[in-house]
């Protein structure tokens, strides 16, 4: 049998043409706290015409660590990028030189993919410091990026290495539909006979959540959940950011959580309306049947969650879990599929996905840290789907207590800092977590934990049973099974030793 599936590969990679592939990747886009709501096309499009993935987790909860890891199929440990920083390596020639080159774009230019890259890229990538405008990652056959971090008007792109700047005219500048128009006349510019690889990189709904115009007045009554027993409440058993938080949030406080989510929300009806237009030039061009199109976010967010006004960062199901939804060849419509997946496998399923037409079958071991979970896509069953994930995140503290935003008594190593001195990060909010989901033969669930270890003065460790605690309410440290977590503490090592060396 596998000599007859070898057989076949090598038939068609000599008469079959390798699928095209879009991936819509957006910028704190959660799936908790209903982010995909507005999102009506996309579902539609993408959702009911494919697969929506119900488990799916950042591996880290953050901007530029989460894309690194995406872009490569690497941990955060792997990559090294340990924050949104020069210094924590976000967009350094540190990883230029050790990942740029083995980054998806990079593998599949050999493989005879048209590569595209257009949107954020990583928060720090244009700045002198980390090569400007000037320097296009290997593997980017067209490279349209955002200078910085998300923002909708008054900024620059690299295009292709020569800096192009924008102001804030929204029929020439709105960020949000020039990489949506940049994205169609790609797709236009294709041949029928070239296969094509896009990242599609949107700022939304990342703040300064500048909104459409027509999209401005939507929403005004709309206020961040309150019903999921999460909001605006004191957490005594978590770890040290989260419990010396100030409670119940202020008034300002809770403006503030409830005007990011309604902004939030405007915003993504931009990209809602990107997905339509990307859909609508693959149908016009004849490459729809062709072409995969995955959608997904770089981690989650919170608005008044655990009493956090707004921000993302910490290791709890608001900020982690995110939307993944992929439709195309093969993929069977308006299907769920419940298995565990990370950020880390995206690298490898897009590379498994262009290979299905190659000489060469499958992502080889060890090329990457995730997994491919394509073969997941025409509805298998697969019993020997992984368990565990790992997620991790070093704390980006501030060293100089006057940086910290006029909040006093705070002192040094803190950062992240708004309203009424909630600080969202801390240089001990640094942990490695165990995410960890059983299913059996059925498809039901029988174990849904997440266990973490922080690097701080307590050594404070946090475990949750979501099957019986969803809302993580409880942490079950005390009373947990000593040999559980004997076990778990030894998958967290088996994961990550040596994680923080050399940080």
């Amino acid at each position: 049998m596998k000599t007859l599936r070898i057989l076949l590969a090598l038939i068609c990679s000599v008469q079959c043409k390798s699928p095209n592939i879009v991936f819509i990747l957006t910028d704190d886009l959660d799936v908790a706290m209903g982010g995909m709501t507005p999102l009506e096309k996309t579902r539609r499009l993408l959702g009911d015409a494919g697969a929506t993935f119900t488990n799916v987790f950042a591996s880290t909860p953050i901007c530029c660590p989460s894309r690194s890891t995406i872009l490569t199929g690497r941990y955060q440990h792997n990559t090294k990028v340990l924050n949104n920083t020069i210094d924590g390596n976000c967009s350094s020639p540190a990883w230029q030189q050790n990942m740029e080159p083995s980054s998806i774009g990079a593998k599949l230019q050999p493989l005879g993919y048209k590569t595209f890259y257009a949107g954020k890229y990583l928060n720090m990538y244009g700045f002198k410091k980390a090569g400007g405008v000037e320097h296009v990652p290997k593997g980017w056959d067209s490279w349209n990026a955002l200078v910085g971090n998300s923002r909708y008007y008054n900024y620059s792109i690299s295009r292709n290495g020569k800096e192009e700047k924008h102001g804030d005219n929204f029929t020439l500048d709105y960020l949000t539909n020039l990489v949506a128009n940049d994205s169609v006349n790609f797709i236009n510019a294709m041949k029928p006979d070239s296969p094509f690889f896009m990242i599609v990189a949107p700022p939304a709904p990342h703040e300064p959540w500048d909104s459409d115009p027509k999209y401005a007045d939507l929403y005004k009554n709309l206020t961040a959940p309150r019903d999921n027993k999460q909001w605006n409440i004191h957490r005594a058993d978590a770890h040290w950011v989260v419990r010396n938080v100030p409670n119940p949030m202020s008034q300002k406080s809770t403006d503030w959580s409830d005007n990011a989510f309604r902004s939030r929300w405007r915003c993504l009806k931009s990209v809602d309306d990107l997905v339509e237009s990307i859909m609508n030039a693959l149908n016009e061009t004849d490459l729809l049947d062709d072409t995969y199109i995955m959608f997904s976010s770089d981690h989650g967010y919170h608005t008044g969650q655990f009493s956090l006004p707004y921000d993302k960062r910490q290791p709890y199901e608001f900020d982690l879990r995110i939307p993944l939804l992929i439709r195309g060849p093969g993929v069977k419509p308006n299907s769920t599929i419940e298995y565990t997946v990370s950020t880390v496998d995206f690298a490898p399923t897009i590379l498994d996905l262009a290979k299905q037409n190659t000489k060469k079958l499958f992502v080889e071991d060890g090329e990457f840290d995730g997994m491919s979970f394509s073969p997941l896509l025409n509805g298998s069953v697969d019993t020997s789907w992984r368990q565990n994930i790992l997620i991790e995140y070093h704390g980006e503290g501030l060293n100089d207590p006057a940086t910290v935003y006029g909040c006093p008594g705070l002192g040094p190593g803190v950062s992240e800092c708004v309203p009424d001195c909630v600080c969202d990060d801390a240089s001990n909010n640094t942990f490695a977590c165990v995410r960890r989901q059983i299913f059996t033969e059925n498809l039901n669930m029988t174990d849904d934990l997440v266990y973490c270890e922080f690097q701080d003065q307590e050594n404070f460790v946090e475990i949750y049973d979501l099957l019986q605690d969803p809302a993580q309410l409880k942490n079950l440290r005390a009373s947990m099974d000593p040999s559980k977590l004997q076990d778990l503490n030894l998958q967290v090592i088996d994961y990550c030793t040596g994680i923080f060396e050399g940080f």
